[in-house]
């Protein structure tokens, strides 16, 4: 197997690969492009995005600057938004559903290192996948770390490192991120009850 392949499927590999650098080089010179566009440049910075993520749909808007490793590997879904400083790490699939919003400095890694030092110094690495479901917003500064699966309509709160799944309907937050309570329809009732919108 190549290195990519190892990569790909979940084992060790070496990212000091030729193959996956110049995957990495490739994705570094669209996200600089991307970065470096006027505000008012929305549909080209579209455009990149459709260019570097394995899928995208329809509605779509991501705040540079940005920075992922490959790109290839991300997979969003319809109405997806990312406040500024988004990273994602992807050397394994990250999967985002619809309805999605992220707060600033949200940072996804699937990558990981070997705890004892003889592996790591010969730069073995690993990687696992993330699946963040539908309707789900992540506060600012939250950290997805590798393997993890958030649930449909979960609310995570700022500065959370999230190490464990996350099951649906739930607001979880914390280091490390644990539910707090279940979403239920009195929070929409809150919403309106408190500020005067529109059922």
């Amino acid at each position: 197997m190549t290195e990519k392949e190892k990569m790909l499927a979940g084992k060790a590999y070496q990212a000091g690969d030729k193959e996956l650098s110049r995957d990495r080089l490739k994705a570094r010179e669209i996200v600089f492009e991307f970065n470096n566009l006027a505000p008012k440049q929305i549909k080209q910075r579209k455009q990149l995005i459709k260019q570097l993520f394995g899928k995208t749909d329809t509605m779509f808007y991501i705040e540079p600057p940005f920075r992922c490793d490959y790109g290839y590997n991300i997979e969003i879904g319809d109405h997806f938004y990312s406040n500024f400083n988004l990273t994602i790490l992807d050397c394994a699939k990250v999967s985002i559903g619809s309805h999605v919003f992220f707060g600033p400095n949200v940072a996804i890694y699937t990558a990981g290192h070997p705890f004892h030092h003889y592996l790591r110094n010969k730069e073995y690495e690993w990687a696992q996948p993330i699946t963040i479901g539908d309707n789900v917003w992540l506060g600012g500064n939250v950290v997805i770390n590798p393997g993890v699966t958030i649930g449909h309509n979960v609310v995570i709160g700022s500065g959370s490192v999230v190490t464990k799944a996350i099951p649906d309907n739930v607001f979880a937050a914390g280091n490390p991120c644990k539910v707090i309570r279940e979403i239920t329809d009195a929070d929409k009732e809150f919403y309106y009850k408190n500020f005067t919108l529109e059922q």
